[in-house]
């Protein structure tokens, strides 16, 4: 089984250096082209197509979209996304803080998987645990109880009466609030994360891998529990570091996108 796992894209203008990145990226993955992406001598480099793609939230920088109304601007990474699901890989999306009410158009329409919250996955009789991680640090009461309030259907519903310009200007707004609750905690994050996914490496869930974004820093680690390997990953993101995690038959590479250039 193969897959790549990526996050934190927070895409918005289709002129951002991060957006063609992105699109470039997806096209090297169409032409089966992702060991060459992966600095690693224990890959080959031949041509191979991946089964799964998973995108663990803030893919966009704002999801206030109808499935009769997407953001023209979203449109170029999810024609490609379509691209990549025609070509038979599998789509998983987890919503993150930026990105959420996705299931109306990305499951029920273009028939992708979308999960609201923690997802359990398996791949080669791998259990892993997957999200975007925004609530692993259950200690934070005020952001959670912030990103109750927008997730809230009378939220969902409000949105859907405003007028398409306003809109997206709510929408910058309310994602530079979510960024102002996380602005300069990497780190606290981080720690959160390993704390929380150390638990559920071991007695709680016993899972053999726990993967997250959010946290915005590329961090691949091992834990021995019980004599058998487990693995903590936090995706990185796309706006400094281009990162994203190939999987292929129960090993884990962490890995930048360069580009042409």
């Amino acid at each position: 089984m193969k897959a790549v796992f990526l996050s934190d894209a927070h895409l918005k203008h289709s002129a951002d250096e991060r957006y063609r990145l992105m699109i470039e990226f997806f096209s090297k993955l169409l032409d089966g082209k992702v060991r060459s992406l992966v600095d690693d001598d224990s890959l080959g480099r031949e041509e191979t197509a991946i089964d799964h793609l998973f995108i663990l939230g803030d893919f966009f920088d704002f999801w206030f979209c109808t499935k009769d109304n997407i953001h023209p601007e979203f449109r170029p990474v999810i024609n490609k996304l379509v691209e990549l699901q025609r070509s038979g890989i599998r789509i998983h999306f987890c919503e993150g803080n930026h990105d959420f009410f996705m299931k109306e158009y990305f499951q029920d329409v273009l028939e992708m998987d979308v999960y609201e919250e923690w997802a359990e996955i398996e791949l080669d009789r791998l259990r892993m645990l997957i999200s975007h991680g925004d609530t692993a640090d259950s200690a934070n009461r005020s952001y959670l109880v912030f990103r109750k309030i927008l997730r809230s259907r009378v939220f969902y519903h409000l949105q859907r009466l405003i007028p398409d310009s306003l809109r997206w200007f709510l929408a910058g707004m309310t994602s530079n609030a979510s960024k102002r609750f996380n602005d300069g905690q990497s780190d606290y994050l981080l720690q959160k994360m390993h704390a929380f996914a150390a638990g559920k490496l071991s007695g709680d869930g016993d899972y053999d891998a726990v993967i997250m974004g959010h946290c915005h820093k590329p961090v691949l680690r091992y834990f021995d529990v019980e004599g058998r390997k487990k693995t903590f990953v936090t995706l990185g993101d796309w706006i400094r570091h281009h990162s994203f995690v190939y999987y292929e038959n129960r090993k884990f590479f962490m890995a930048c996108f360069r580009g042409r250039g």
